[in-house]
């Protein structure tokens, strides 16, 4: 009779067979730097697809715990990723959907007596079979307030985490240091929380990078001297108040296009050429108030 723990499984083709190595590459194309980030996500998917494994060989085992907190300054990625990883959870079989909902307090929260039960329970609802993200996690909880909505909306999160944890994969983000003061104040949430992801800063190589994407993808390019000017506008804008990573440069970019259009339209007699309709020249990106000599602004 043959031994049955001689039976061998190949772990890199189901994984490859899964789908869930075509989502890794697609983070991979998607997401420049970030290489913690997707290491952790990468042993994550290894660690659920054993799992996935030795329960079908019979292997004693408990559905692991996948409530997630993600942790980083704006502009880091944490939705992209929250995103992917919702349909490599689908593809591994632990949520049905493998859909994302994204919210905020104001979706969970009501504004009076009898109102927030119902809207957390209906989103949670929407988020079954999936992930739920909940952004800036930290402004559910407002001790401060007495009449305060919040804590209704945090006790049935926490029931819906555990009782029902084989259905809903919850996400909690926010800033570092305030999602660790949310956990200590909310421990409820810290022992169903199973990994814990830090996005770090994009460096400024990484956001010029960053800004070429984006940039291709609209069928732009910068000049030789309108990269340098980038290059510049990314160190300054870093020191100034609200940066937020790469939501901080598309916005920059956003508002070059606006700049480079209007040169355009002001060029002569009007007539353009398809290299000038897609060159984003230096006077475009130094046309942003960064460039100012008192530092005012981030236009």
């Amino acid at each position: 009779m043959a031994d049955a723990s001689a039976q061998t499984f190949d772990l890199k083709e189901l994984f490859r067979t899964s789908g869930v190595a075509e989502i890794l590459e697609a983070l991979d194309r998607e997401l420049i730097g970030l290489a913690p980030v997707k290491l952790r996500i990468r042993e994550t998917a290894a660690l659920l697809m054993v799992e996935r494994v030795r329960n079908e060989a019979g292997l004693a085992h408990e559905t692991p715990t996948l409530h997630m907190s993600f942790t980083g300054n704006p502009g880091t990625g944490k939705t992209t990723v929250a995103n992917r990883m919702a349909g490599l959870l689908h593809k591994l079989g632990y949520v049905r959907k493998g859909h994302l909902v994204s919210v905020t307090r104001d979706d969970l929260v009501g504004q009076y007596i009898g109102h927030t039960a119902p809207k957390t329970k209906e989103l949670l609802k929407k988020a079954m079979g999936g992930v739920l993200f909940i952004d800036e996690a930290y402004y559910l909880y407002k001790p401060d307030n007495e009449r305060d909505y919040g804590q209704e909306a945090i006790e049935i999160l926490l029931q819906v985490m555990e009782n029902q944890r084989d259905d809903l994969v919850v996400i909690l983000a926010g800033y570092a240091d305030r999602m660790a003061r949310f956990f200590e104040s909310n421990p409820g949430f810290r022992s169903r929380i199973a990994h814990h992801i830090d996005f770090p800063d994009y460096s400024d190589a990484e956001l010029l990078h960053i800004a070429e994407l984006m940039l291709e993808q609209q069928n732009y390019r910068f000049s030789a001297n309108a990269r340098d000017a980038m290059a510049e506008y990314i160190k300054l804008r870093r020191t100034q108040p609200h940066f937020a990573n790469a939501r901080s440069i598309r916005n920059a970019l956003d508002r070059t296009r606006l700049r480079h259009a209007n040169r355009l339209l002001e060029t002569g007699d009007g007539k353009v050429s398809l290299a000038m309709l897609s060159e984003i020249g230096e006077a475009d990106v130094r046309g942003s108030r960064v460039f100012n000599s008192n530092g005012a602004g981030h236009g």
